[in-house]
């Protein structure tokens, strides 16, 4: 199981745009983005913070869909 890096939130927003989300919005610190596919919309809101902790970054883990292991290959 891979362990989860401390990254900031605009470099996870850089990763999900790399496979199609897109920034619908923005509202104080936290961002939205959205991935519709033929059979699904895919919404992830999360901080724009400097360093996000693990649960919040488990969070955009599974709003978005992806593994742990995807996330970090996208973010490096």
């Amino acid at each position: 199981m891979a362990k989860l890096l401390i990254v900031s939130g605009s470099k996870v927003i850089h990763a999900l745009q790399k496979i199609g989300f897109e920034i619908v919005g923005q509202k104080g610190s936290h961002v939205r983005l959205k991935k519709k596919t033929s059979k699904e919309t895919k919404i992830a809101i999360f901080p724009l913070h400097d360093e996000l902790t693990p649960g919040t970054l488990l969070s955009v883990i599974r709003q978005s869909g992806l593994t742990k292991e995807e996330l970090i290959g996208l973010i490096k």
